[in-house]
């Protein structure tokens, strides 16, 4: 009798069973092979979509690529569509990578359906519990909009040069640095050292605070670096931001007062004319909320305000260190600027940016910013991540392929393919060329192929204090210091000991430095260098 009882239940169980299974084939069936149909993609696997394609890109080359590199060769590959679906879920959502300047335009700038331009993707969520759940990396829409309203004031380009002195300050230590691995004479990570100096200028910018990141020993109790470079777990990173958190609401609370008591004084605020002191001048009251809120914009600027601005001056030291003739353009622009013997000394050359009317000598270097902008083009610390929801009907148009419904999908701006697009730039696309900024065709080169910054209503605030403070480094260092790549990258050497150049004018290299990915792109080595002092006459 029991027997017979089980039999309709194990039935009915396999039933079950036979139902979920084909349920879950058929939506599993649905997302691979119809629901993003309509895009350019690789053949799909069932199980495995591309992420079995993926890993065999990655392993035809150095397994620790940034996945930017992977992304080239399956475009490449693939014939170069205007947009091309990697579908890694359920690692991560379907994914269109954006080669295309037009296409990425029509993402980044406003429209009717995203009134704020397309929403940033959650791939930042794993940084929440460390930049808090009020920064303005994860807010969208009127409450993005809110934040960047108050904070703003902060990034205006006529505050950011009184902020000059700051920035120059902060060279000394710097300099220091670099003048001991001059009497060492040994290898060193460039990026280590620039990533302290950039650190400690957005700590002073920001919340005037000295963190002494370029000085151990001294380094302020905040500094707990690299904070969010790490793979912590998910509860480190809450235990490490509430930390952090802890010491900034006294930071905060002390600057609050202080700016309160001043104005009601009629006192210049001074030393409070910080990025966060200006967002705080039209609050009365430092409720819970804004104290929150200012605490995790503090973490926000750290966390963007030193990594990606040191990828960025380490390409540059680097491409100026293999390339003669555009150092020696450098050289031309910062003697005609500070004198010829002024320029090799950093004391004479912050002496003259501090004086009345030194702002103008940044404004004047126009080679040197033609070679950020090319150094950003070719090496852009990160590219920008955004998702159309679900049933948004967001369509994107193609000048030669039709349109596309993006919706479902994380959508990746790849500037690493814009902005190495040969259509744009022509044969030189992939060569370090500052002077294609300088001529009358740069006005001819189409909205959105160059965007380092990103672009649209979500461009990055702070790249104002980013060139400013680009150009001065520049300033201090190309005179001075003489740079050699050691290990990857490292100058290739002929029977007399010389660098041997190559066609276009660069050093050739035994080897192919590459990129990380380390929340911004970085060079795998963390740049490393050998440094000496340059004879007055070189270039």
């Amino acid at each position: 009798m029991d027997e017979l009882l089980q039999r309709p239940v194990q039935a009915t169980a396999i039933t079950l069973l036979l139902v979920a299974v084909t349920f879950l084939y058929r939506t599993l069936h649905y997302k691979r092979f119809t629901q993003n149909a309509h895009l350019p993609q690789f053949p799909s696997s069932l199980l495995w979509g591309h992420i079995k394609l993926f890993y065999d890109y990655t392993k035809r080359g150095k397994m620790d690529r940034h996945p930017d590199y992977m992304f080239t060769e399956m475009y490449q590959t693939l014939g170069e569509p205007p947009v091309m679906l990697v579908d890694n879920w359920p690692i991560v959502p379907p994914l269109v990578v954006i080669p295309s300047h037009h296409v990425a335009e029509q993402i980044s700038k406003s429209s009717s359906t995203f009134p704020y331009s397309t929403p940033k993707a959650w791939s930042v969520e794993h940084l929440r519990p460390l930049l808090g759940y009020k920064s303005i990396f994860l807010w969208q829409n009127k409450e993005w909009k809110a934040i960047r309203r108050r904070l703003s004031p902060g990034f205006a380009p006529q505050h950011l040069m009184t902020l000059l002195p700051i920035i120059v300050e902060k060279l000394t230590p710097y300099v220091e640095n670099l003048d001991e691995f001059v009497r060492k004479r040994e290898a060193f990570p460039l990026d280590e050292v620039t990533t302290n100096l950039t650190f400690d200028v957005i700590a002073a910018v920001s919340i005037s605070e000295d963190m002494y990141a370029q000085q151990p020993g001294r380094q302020h109790d905040l500094l707990q670096f690299p904070w969010w470079m790490a793979p912590l777990p998910h509860l480190r990173r809450y235990r490490l931001g509430e930390r952090i958190s802890q010491r900034l609401r006294e930071i905060v609370r002390r600057d609050f007062a202080d700016m309160k008591a001043k104005e009601r004084n009629h006192e210049d605020a001074g030393r409070l004319r910080t990025v966060v002191a200006l967002s705080l001048q039209h609050v009365e009251s430092l409720t819970p909320d804004v104290l929150e809120e200012t605490c995790d914009q503090i973490k926000t600027f750290f966390f963007a305000g030193q990594d990606t601005t040191s990828a960025v001056l380490i390409w540059t030291i680097y491409e100026l260190s293999r390339t003669p003739h555009v150092l020696t353009c450098v050289q031309d622009e910062l003697d005609m600027l500070f004198g010829k013997n002024g320029a090799h000394d950093p004391a004479i050359v912050c002496a003259k940016l501090l004086e009345p009317g030194g702002d103008e000598l940044i404004h004047r270097m126009r080679y040197i910013s033609a070679v950020l902008k090319e150094v950003m083009r070719l090496h852009p610390p990160a590219g920008s991540m955004r998702w159309a929801p679900p049933g948004a009907g967001f369509v994107v148009s193609t000048p030669d392929a039709g349109a596309y419904n993006l919706d479902g999908c994380w959508l990746y701006l790849e500037h690493n393919l814009i902005q190495r697009d040969r259509a744009v730039y022509g044969d030189s696309a992939d060569d370090f060329v500052p002077e294609r900024w300088l001529s009358s065709n740069a006005d001819g080169f189409p909205v959105g192929s160059w965007r380092a910054f990103e672009r649209g209503p979500r461009n990055c605030m702070g790249q104002e204090l980013a060139n400013i403070e680009l150009r001065v480094i520049v300033a201090i260092l190309a005179q001075r210091y003489e740079f050699t790549k050691v290990g990857l990258g490292e100058p290739q050497l002929d029977q007399q000991g010389r660098p041997m150049i190559d066609d276009k004018g660069q050093f050739k290299v035994k080897s192919e430095l590459y990129n990380t990915f380390r929340i911004a792109s970085k060079p795998v080595d963390g740049m490393m260098m050998k440094v000496k002092l340059a004879s007055p006459t070189s270039g």
